[in-house]
């Protein structure tokens, strides 16, 4: 069924048909930039898994088996988050001073650290789950030098349950045509939702704290600087060492926390 093709440049479909025979890289490439790149949070991951596994069964779309497509995937997703963790490892704190840049900002940071406070170091495996946060959780962790094997680990856990598990969930869609149907008919409006709050949130966070640092000078008062709000984002080692702890519990943030 035809949809209605409202968003078509972040249409799951539009971006398969237009790769040609370099469909499966091009799909490749996204998820692996959502998490390796730090510019992928406005990119249709969830979705564009869903739908790779729809269309391998209905079309055979990439040419390639449901498992090839579905371990292929997992693999740019966990590469994806190594190299994320690396570039926050190298970097250090420097790389929070982007500050609102519209794509790096620092309350996508806070959102993301609040996932660690709350859930520890299985963090990295949920994060993959929750757009945005999927995005900047492994440069968090390579920040605050999250132990590496551990993290690894929990990379890959998380890699096969999103990037396998939801691309497989496409597959086994196919399946039930009045379910496939629906998904392919109104992914659109999904997107057009997930992608449109996304941005907003987004734009919303880039102005308040635009217009918040402008007053703060003009009234004369001591403007923090990047590098000293870039500090404060390191979370404490700590976090990740343990797991989900009671959201009503008394706990210091870990971006808060004393460094160790």
């Amino acid at each position: 069924m035809q949809n209605l093709a409202l968003i078509p440049w972040l249409d799951p479909e539009t971006i398969i048909a237009a790769a040609g025979p370099w469909a499966l890289l091009v799909v490749c490439f996204i998820v692996f930039a959502e998490t390796g790149l730090l510019v992928g949070f406005l990119l249709p991951g969830d979705t564009l898994l869903v739908i790779s596994g729809l269309l391998t069964n209905t079309s055979d779309i990439f040419g390639f088996n449901i498992w090839v497509v579905s371990l292929l995937i997992a693999l740019a997703a966990f590469l994806g988050g190594e190299v994320g963790y690396i570039i926050g490892h190298k970097g250090g704190p420097a790389v929070f001073e982007r500050k609102e840049s519209g794509l790096f900002s620092v309350k996508n940071v806070e959102r993301t650290n609040a996932f660690f406070v709350r859930f520890g170091g299985l963090t990295i495996i949920l994060a993959r789950f929750v757009p945005i946060v999927r995005t900047f959780a492994p440069v968090a962790a390579g920040v605050g030098h999250m132990d590496r094997k551990k993290y690894t680990l929990y990379n890959f856990v998380g890699a096969m349950l999103w990037g396998f598990g939801l691309t497989m969930l496409g597959y086994l869609i196919g399946f039930i045509p009045w379910v496939a149907d629906l998904v392919t008919e109104y992914i659109d409006i999904i997107l057009l939702v997930a992608v449109g709050g996304t941005a907003a949130v987004t734009l919303f966070h880039y102005f308040r704290e635009r217009a918040k640092a402008k007053k703060e000078e003009a009234a004369g008062e001591d403007v923090i600087t990047d590098a000293d709000e870039a500090e404060a984002l390191v979370l404490d080692p700590e976090v990740f060492d343990r797991g989900p702890i009671d959201p009503d519990a008394d706990t210091t943030h870990g971006a808060d926390a004393p460094k160790a």
